[in-house]
């Protein structure tokens, strides 16, 4: 090397020897480290949105100041003091050394000064989210207004009461609040049932996006104590986890509908939904009723005889309260129609029953679309009457058209009177905004079936074990769907693991029937007989038909048809009546059960999809 080298090889080396390439590595390292951990701390402490800009700029303007004192100072033994000024031999020996000693240590400091400046990059556009200057995609309406389009999760908030005892109201909380945000235009929210199924699940926020397919979550906590109540909620991006906003409110019980519009408000503003109209708002009543019809539905939900016994006197409770609470009525409607549904009730005095229920909800609030849903509830499942189902459940949806229990009932009903097609529509349509709802994957299973997709609807059924693995049917329409393929061998090996004891014995007797198996078939046939004859007449018809057996097949049909089976609707489309469909009897029974091509090609029932 030269006496007197080029002055930008000795500025480097003089950078070396001063440690500078160090200082401005280990400086980026621990500032990106900081930022990643504010952004997780700093939306619990309920900073403003100030703060995050404020630090950015502490670090950022911090960077060169670190530069400079490491280039004017050093540290000693004797403590700081200004640097010495180079001695000649020392920086030759720095330029003279090999490449590979030189250039990582610059190399490292870029490295550091980039990760720096990414991380503060990152920051900034999060806060610009937060202050709410994200883009976002939007759409413009008939009427030109312009809505952002955009997803969130609503997860169960966690109860952070003393005794830990609330559980039902945090998560009564939550789905308010889901309905509420369900009601804003142009904005996505995944189904209670998605939503809830990972309540208690050791999952970070990206992986649970990605599972429901949204962009936002907003999760939260409740602490309850007497008439005191702390709602603490956060707004987090699922792609990267950023909070992009929180808030907490400490008020009395008095004051819950107010923070659940509040919260609504704010989590629409945050994501810059334009609302198309009014916004929407919980009606308010007295807070104690409130409570106990949040205490009836958690217990509705475990749907035995049991809870839905112990959630109508809840609500009983909670109308003795106010008997103006719309919703009340509408769930004891609902509670007594569950117990009918699973034969605990008497089911003359369960219509009684839940039409004077739902009329006393509609005479306080004519345009309640949950009490239509339930009396389309009732006509399609208790009361075998499809026009009448359709004509409440048209007018459900009209209310309400992003309501997706409806629309699974609506989707049911399009399966009963032949609509497969549209019923797939519309079951797609739920299974994308309830991707983990077991129940939606196996009716798209059945749908799949019908439409000779046998394969589609082996991996529906199978997901919906994945997702509940102790739901029942699912084996047996695994099953259902082998023979039809040609396969009773396999079939026989699935249908053994059914849960369901009614339905593992029928597809046994079936089964072993196909294959020959006579001794096998015949105790399963009996014990069907006996046990379940007198309750579900149509599954003896089911067997007698698929044995080609056609007076004793429309004898069981004709009980069923007096006793006015629950689903008799839905006989017309099952493959086990195809050995005897030649027979006139069999004309005779569609006539009866209302269920010719012509009486279900005149009901009028078609569903609208939101958006």
């Amino acid at each position: 090397m030269p006496d007197s080298p080029p002055e930008y090889q000795r500025f480097f080396a003089e950078l070396k020897r001063r440690k500078v390439f160090r200082v401005m590595a280990v400086y980026g390292v621990v500032g990106f480290g900081l930022l990643q951990i504010l952004d997780l701390l700093l939306p619990a402490l309920l900073l403003p949105e100030w703060t995050y800009r404020f630090v950015v700029l502490i670090l950022l303007l911090g960077f060169p100041v670190a530069i400079g004192v490491t280039w004017a100072f050093e540290a000693t033994g004797d403590g700081i003091r200004r640097q010495t000024p180079a001695d000649p031999e020392e920086l030759r020996r720095i330029m003279r050394a090999p490449a590979s000693r030189r250039w990582p240590a610059g190399l490292l400091a870029l490295a550091g000064a980039g990760l720096l400046l990414w991380g503060a990059w990152q920051m900034g556009r999060t806060s610009a989210v937060r202050g709410g200057d994200a883009e976002a995609a939007r759409v413009v309406g008939a009427d030109g207004t312009t809505s952002v389009v955009t997803s969130i999760a609503v997860l169960p908030f966690a109860d952070m009461s003393p005794d830990g005892d609330q559980e039902y109201f945090s998560d009564g909380i939550s789905e308010e609040l889901l309905n509420l945000l369900a009601h804003t235009p142009a904005l996505q929210v995944a189904a209670r049932t998605s939503s809830f199924a990972f309540k208690d699940k050791d999952l970070g926020i990206r992986e649970i996006g990605q599972r429901l397919g949204v962009e936002h979550v907003l999760e939260g906590s409740v602490r309850k104590s007497g008439d005191q109540v702390r709602i603490t909620a956060q707004l987090i991006r699922a792609e990267d986890g950023f909070h992009l906003w929180s808030e907490t409110w400490d008020r009395t019980l008095e004051d819950i509908f107010a923070i659940q519009d509040e919260i609504a408000t704010d989590v629409a503003r945050q994501l810059e939904v334009t609302l198309l109209g009014v916004a929407p708002t919980e009606r308010e009543v007295d807070p104690e009723a409130y409570n106990l019809v949040l205490q009836a539905r958690h217990l509705e939900r475990l749907f035995t005889p049991e809870s839905l016994q112990s959630a109508g006197d809840l609500v009983h409770e909670a109308l003795a309260i106010d008997s103006t609470y719309a919703d009340a009525w509408v769930g004891l409607a609902r509670q007594i129609f569950g117990l009918a549904r699973i034969g605990a009730i008497d089911l003359a005095d369960a219509e009684r029953q839940i039409v004077e229920a739902v009329n006393n909800a509609l005479d306080i609030d004519p345009g309640n679309a949950g009490a239509y849903a339930t009396l389309g509830m009732l006509a399609a499942f208790l009361q075998n009457d499809p026009v009448e189902a359709a004509r409440q459940f048209k007018r459900a949806l009209e209310l309400d058209p992003v309501d997706l229990d409806v629309l699974a009932s609506a989707a049911h009903l399009l399966r009963s009177i032949g609509r497969f097609r549209e019923a797939e529509t519309v079951l797609a349509h739920l299974v994308e905004r309830d991707p983990v709802n077991p129940s939606a994957h196996a009716e798209l299973g059945i749908l799949h079936r019908l439409a000779g997709r046998h394969d589609e609807s082996i991996e529906a059924h199978r997901r919906a074990l994945t997702l509940s693995p102790s739901m029942d049917r699912q084996y047996y329409l695994i099953a259902q769907t082998l023979l039809q393929k040609g396969e009773p061998e396999a079939a026989l090996e699935e249908i053994a693991r059914e849960p369901d004891d009614e339905y593992r014995v029928k597809m046994t007797a079936i089964l072993n029937h196909v294959l020959g198996n006579a001794a096998e078939h015949e105790a399963a046939f009996r014990e069907l007989r006996e046990k379940w004859g007198a309750v579900w007449p149509s599954e003896i018809a089911h067997v007698y038909a698929m044995k080609g057996e056609a007076d004793a097949a429309f004898e069981w049909l004709d009980r069923a048809v007096t006793e006015n089976e629950d689903g008799l609707d839905q006989q017309h489309a099952l493959f086990y009546y195809d050995p005897i469909r030649d027979d006139p009897r069999w004309q005779e029974f569609l006539e009866k059960s209302g269920t010719t091509p012509e009486q279900l090609d005149a009901i009028e029932f078609e569903v609208r999809l939101p958006g």
